[in-house]
């Protein structure tokens, strides 16, 4: 490097930091807006046409704890250079790796059909048959993956993350009450309703997920981050999550705005696109479809992608995008296994999809604690994390969560089973 170019660096020392931010931008950020998938888009949406603005204030510290959940995995990537599965099979036993990994499959499983029935449920919006939208869509997903390398991946995906703006547009469309938002937003437990908990139960379940934490220390690894740079990774994660909660807060808002008080069921995220233009109008209604199809599609990309990385390094088999099929054949054979069966299941005419989706989200309620608990653990050891382990208070508020984790499930299977 010339001195010239010395002198530049030095003079200006942020330009050179945001340039190396834009360089590790992706993992965070596609993560958790990942996260607002068929399954997440018809929870907000039931939210806000049941109890209005009243939970909106709930969305924070999920999102708080969203944030802290998703450093400490994006961390240990960091610090160990291994994915998750691969840790836990190293520190708990191939066995215990064994059973996790056969109940999340299955949980993975239901949750790609909500997506392959996210992406009908858009089709069909707009006057298209599934039969059309569900083939070409499983296509697209397989090239996407099978043929692009993850430079490729996380561009597609980044792009993707733009569409959800959609949503922010349509809130803006809709008019509402901002005064009463913003009070609608200061914590208040008073205005809980017994009613409630359910729908509390579900916007954690859909917020905090399994695959989620196993994903993004898989990225971060294939990605070859430094741990120098675990600053703009926190600050990934952070724009990500907080990206995340405005797009569900205005998903709620909407619906609230629209729909609260009027009976109007919303079982799928399809119905509340459907639902807004008698109510809202023509536009809202197609932008909440474009948000619905462009969620559903990338995170029926994702979904299985993060199930790939993490049974094949529970495994200890090769993985990652960048390796070819003849390198990697389990990892790009368990990704095409997904996404056909998920997709072949939407296409069975009267299948009891909700049955389905049921369950998987039961077991991600089962499952998210042992997997909080196996990232705290590894989190805390040295051999692991070296100079990078959790702090005191780092690990108390992070066994808070877990805790309210398995208040919140606890309650999710007592009134599933009700």
């Amino acid at each position: 490097m010339s001195s010239t170019q010395n002198k530049t660096h030095s003079r200006h020392p942020y330009i050179t930091r945001f340039l190396v931010l834009l360089s590790i931008v992706g993992p965070g950020l596609i993560t958790a807006n990942i996260d607002n998938d068929a399954g997440g888009i018809a929870t907000y949406s039931m939210t806000g046409a049941a109890t209005g603005y009243r939970l909106l204030w709930i969305l924070l510290p999920i999102t708080i704890a969203l944030i802290m959940v998703q450093e400490m995995s994006a961390r240990m990537g960091l610090a160990s250079g291994k994915g998750l599965a691969d840790l836990i099979r190293e520190k708990f036993g191939l066995k215990v790796m064994f059973y996790t990994l056969f109940f999340l499959i299955f949980a993975d499983l239901g949750n790609t059909m909500a997506e392959f029935a996210g992406i009908a449920s858009a089709g069909e919006i707009f006057g298209i048959s599934k039969y059309i939208t569900v083939p070409i869509s499983t296509i697209l997903v397989w090239l996407l993956i099978t043929k692009g390398d993850y430079k490729i991946v996380e561009r597609v995906f980044l792009a993707g993350c733009t569409v959800f703006l959609s949503y922010i547009v349509s809130g803006f469309i809709i008019s509402p009450d901002w005064l009463e938002i913003g009070k609608a937003l200061i914590p208040d437990v008073s205005t809980i309703q017994t009613s409630d908990y359910p729908i509390i139960v579900g916007l954690i379940g859909t917020s905090i997920t399994p695959w989620m934490q196993f994903y993004i220390q898989s990225a971060i690894v294939e990605k070859g981050i430094d741990p120098k740079n675990l600053w703009e990774v926190r600050i990934d994660i952070i724009v990500g999550c907080l990206l995340m909660f405005v797009v569900a807060l205005f998903i709620v808002i909407s619906c609230a705005a629209t729909m609260y008080g009027k009976g109007i069921p919303i079982n799928t995220a399809g119905d509340a696109a459907l639902a807004l233009e008698p109510l809202a109008g023509k536009y809202a209604s197609m932008l909440f479809g474009i948000g619905l199809f462009n969620a559903s599609f990338f995170a029926a990309a994702l979904l299985p992608l993060a199930t790939s990385y993490y049974v094949c390094e529970g495994l200890g088999w090769e993985s990652g995008v960048d390796k070819s099929f003849k390198e990697a054949p389990n990892f790009f054979t368990i990704f095409t296994a997904l996404i056909v069966v998920s997709a072949g299941a939407i296409l069975i005419p009267n299948i009891n999809l909700f049955g389905i989706l049921i369950w998987s989200q039961v077991l991600n309620g089962v499952l998210i604690p042992l997997i909080l608990i196996f990232i705290i653990n590894l989190c805390n050891d040295p051999d692991v994390m070296g100079e990078y382990t959790n702090s005191k208070i780092f690990n108390l508020i992070s066994y808070g969560i877990v805790f309210l984790m398995i208040v919140a499930n606890t309650a999710m299977l007592y009134y599933e089973f009700l």
